[in-house]
């Protein structure tokens, strides 16, 4: 019987910090357990080393500085400094690997063409499309939001796409709308940003009965951008203050971004500058006891074209953990978990938050049902399951590029 051909090792180009990013860290992960050697070219945090193995996944960080929260300009020039860097890294790297596929990962889509050079030699790409990039800059810069580049953000999407030969993305609707816009739906697949269940399990933390110390403890864990409204968290914790001054709330909003000092000051404003808590970003193997420690996992998204089509990756690490989560009532949330599972307010409307954390705190009962309906929710969705389609996407392009 004749061996099994050798794999070839795969290569990933992410604009990000790979440490910080769980989508990118659970795929390439999963293929190192399943026997694949992989490379990411990713971004270097400063004083960081140049290369680094992290739990088998060898990851060489480019120097290119990541400037969150700058203008149009900025962003543009950053992203197009970081596609000539990881195209050059990538196509020094195949002339040793020889890769058998090389995915990209968006934001940007037009970061596939660093690829080009190895598709150029045969290595199949795969493009894993995070975000809705049109939607998400129209309503990231708003000053630069017009018809006309509008369409030139949909005509790089269509060109990116066209560099592919497979796609990926993270949910039907997002899928649904490629599929709209010319998206071959026999190369495009749905890889959920769900989490992975061994590492958000609740039985690896200690319990929080709750409200066990007699205070509501709200948590986020996420970006601190506009795109996220916690600006209306804010305001719903002010509003608790007043529909119930006996019930001491402590907000915790774990993470970082251009919308620390606006939210800083509104706390002073509103008066609940001792009810909230910006202790900045956290590693990703500390979210799951971040959470643990809390009653109420809160996932304000502000509604819009971007975020109609997202699902908040914070509802399904939230509900792994077993807590109440308290969520913007969005199209994607509801396709998702339905009306029984999650409690929805309605986008900004800090009033109906304030309305929904209270029926938490007083309905025990309802209380624990949606738990526990949200929770076999999130085991359908999770990482289990969506890797067994991830892995078969990638099984598919690199079967043509195995040794002899």
């Amino acid at each position: 019987m004749s061996a099994r051909p050798r794999r070839r090792p795969i290569c990933m180009i992410v604009h990000a910090y790979y440490e910080e990013d769980p989508r990118v860290r659970r795929e390439a992960e999963s293929l190192v357990a399943a026997g694949w050697e992989v490379d990411v070219i990713g971004l270097q945090h400063p004083g960081d080393p140049a290369t680094a193995v992290i739990e088998g996944v060898k990851v060489r960080r480019l120097p290119v500085r990541r400037h969150q929260g700058a203008g149009l300009p900025i962003y543009l020039m950053e992203y197009g400094f970081f596609l000539v860097r990881a195209m050059f890294a990538a196509a020094g790297a195949q002339r040793r690997r020889h890769y058998g596929m090389v995915q990209v990962h968006t934001l940007p889509d037009y970061l596939v063409f660093a690829a080009l050079p190895l598709k150029m030699v045969g290595v199949p790409v795969l493009l894993d499309l995070h975000e809705a990039m049109p939607e998400f800059f129209r309503g990231r810069f708003p000053r630069a939001a017009n018809p006309i580049s509008y369409k030139l953000l949909l005509l790089q999407e269509r060109m990116s796409i066209g560099v592919a030969n497979e796609l990926l993305t993270v949910n039907e609707p997002l899928a649904e709308r490629l599929r709209k816009r010319g998206a071959d739906p026999a190369r495009l697949t749905v890889v959920m940003n769900s989490p992975d269940l061994r590492l958000f399990s609740p039985a690896a933390h200690p319990r929080r009965d709750f409200m066990a110390d007699d205070v509501l403890r709200l948590v986020y864990t996420g970006a601190i951008t506009p795109t996220y409204e916690l600006d209306v968290v804010l305001r719903a914790v002010a509003a608790l203050r007043r529909e119930r001054p006996s019930l001491k709330v402590v907000a915790t909003l774990y993470g970082r971004g251009d919308a620390e000092d606006s939210l800083r000051a509104l706390a002073v404003e509103l008066g609940i500058g001792d009810s909230v808590e910006l202790p900045g970003r956290i590693p990703i193997d500390m979210v799951a006891a971040a959470v643990a420690a809390a009653d109420i996992g809160v996932a304000a998204t502000r509604l819009d074209s971007y975020s109609e089509v997202s699902l908040s990756t914070k509802v399904l690490e939230y509900g792994a953990m077993e807590k109440p989560v308290a969520a913007t009532r969005l199209p994607t949330v509801e396709l998702y978990f339905g009306q029984d599972s999650l409690s929805l307010y309605e986008p900004g409307d800090a009033e109906s938050l304030a309305k929904v954390i209270l029926h938490l705190v007083d309905d025990r009962e309802d209380r624990e049902a949606r738990v526990g309906r949200t929770a076999k929710r999130v085991d359908e969705l999770s990482w289990a399951h969506q890797a067994e389609a991830y892995h078969a996407v990638v099984d598919r392009l690199t079967d043509r590029r195995r040794d002899d």
